[in-house]
């Protein structure tokens, strides 16, 4: 018997959790959205909703988020929830600016990490050693971590040129780039306006625009996440930790070390996500930067079904949502919502085709009052667009929690020999 024995149950899971779907049909999807997008913002006349411009922040805004989701799917697929991804992102901000501001963005990234990478460390000694509930752990390291911070800033930051207790000195920037040639010629596409060719060049075009290199490594790091995990024996037995920890044990894997390894990696890409935000999407550290960015990349990893994939996307979702309020919000938002009212008009005739008539009605229910939201309305008001990604993230999780499988151990209490 060898190690992958453990994976086939996982491959084979019944129930509607398991299904994953097809990557044609995923794709079909993603064009259809497109499409419709693309009908909107004719309809609407609000070309921002897919500029090269208004994609170019979203992505920015997405790295921080989906890092922190990246973190998430390292330390759950071993079994360990972290709820602490906020607290070890504020320490990966805070450590990130203190080193970056005296030797440079390059020595701030790497304590950025280090800084996140030792709240997990609390975190694992907390979950895996001693057994503590992983949310009561969570939850304290992200206190903790806000409150050390704020107390370091008093006398580092405060006496120093152009910092205060709340805020950094301002760090020298990695620099961007475009691609050349393809970044000019998508952006004369974008500004055609013409119908679903321009949409897909502005999409493209926030791609290979204004990009800081830190943003090519966190996109970089999703396709090494999955290959890691899902394609190397390293992978299979972390994940083993994560589904059936008894029988990886048996197997002579070692429980412990392998749940470690998965949380300090967790906290790294948690402490990545918050450097990226102190030097990187802003050149200084400021105080309650990450803004809950911790909590929303954990429901993006829970979005994305556990897989690096989902959650890239999911990310991209919330990052854009968060970018209309940089970027003419109240007219972009207005635009969505008759984007959301007619998806939700296709929801609620799947539905239907499912023979699931309540919900089909209470779909349809508020796709009319949608309707009429974005027929009797000019604009949204301000504050509607700074909820837009909570909300986002809310609905989303809503809509999503029917169809998720969570590994099996995941947050589950381990004992070494508790098999036997």
């Amino acid at each position: 018997m060898s190690t992958e024995t453990i994976a086939k149950p996982q491959a084979k899971q019944p129930g509607r959790g398991g299904r994953r779907m097809s990557l044609p049909v995923l794709l079909l999807l993603i064009a259809g959205v497109l499409v419709l997008v693309s009908i909107v913002r004719l309809i609407t006349g609000a070309d921002g909703i897919t500029s090269t411009g208004q994609m170019s922040t979203a992505l920015r805004l997405a790295v921080p988020i989906g890092l922190a989701g990246l973190g998430g799917l390292w330390a759950e697929r071993a079994g360990v929830v972290n709820i602490g991804l906020e607290g070890m992102m504020i320490l990966g901000t805070w450590f990130g600016a203190w080193a970056g501001y005296q030797w440079g963005p390059w020595v701030g990234v790497a304590f950025g990490i280090i800084g996140g990478a030792l709240g997990a460390i609390l975190h694992a000694i907390a979950t895996v050693t001693f057994n503590v509930n992983h949310i009561v752990s969570g939850v304290a390291i992200n206190i903790l971590a806000l409150g050390t911070t704020r107390y370091l800033s008093k006398f580092t930051f405060e006496n120093a040129p152009q910092g205060s207790s709340k805020q950094s000195p301002p760090i020298e920037s990695l620099g961007t780039f475009d691609v050349p040639g393809l970044s000019s010629a998508l952006g004369t596409l974008n500004g055609k306006h013409w119908f679903l060719i321009s949409d897909i060049a502005g999409l493209l075009g926030g791609v290979v625009t204004n990009l800081s290199p830190l943003t090519v490594i966190a996109i970089a790091l999703v396709p090494a996440t999955w290959y890691v995990l899902w394609r190397t024996a390293f992978g299979l037995r972390l994940r083993s930790c994560g589904e059936n920890p008894i029988a990886a044990e048996s197997l002579g894997v070692n429980v412990y070390k392998y749940k470690y390894i998965a949380v300090i990696i967790s906290g790294g890409f948690a402490g990545l996500g918050g450097a990226f935000l102190s030097i990187v999407a802003s050149n200084v550290y400021l105080d309650g930067q990450t803004a809950g960015r911790g909590y929303i990349g954990l429901a993006a990893m829970i979005f994305g079904n556990w897989m690096p994939g989902g959650l890239a996307l999911g990310a991209g979702l919330f990052g854009y949502t968060d970018s209309l309020n940089l970027r003419g919000g109240t007219t972009n938002v207005h635009a969505l919502i008759l984007l959301l009212a007619i998806l939700l008009v296709f929801g609620a005739a799947y539905l239907v085709w499912q023979k699931k008539y309540v919900p089909a009605v209470v779909t349809a229910v508020v796709s009319a009052l949608m309707f009429v939201w974005y027929i009797g309305t000019d604009e949204v008001p301000r504050q509607v667009v700074t909820a837009t990604p909570y909300v986002v993230t809310l609905f989303v999780l809503a809509l999503s929690a029917q169809s998720l499988r969570m590994p099996k151990a995941d947050g589950m209490p381990y004992r070494k020999g508790q098999g036997t």
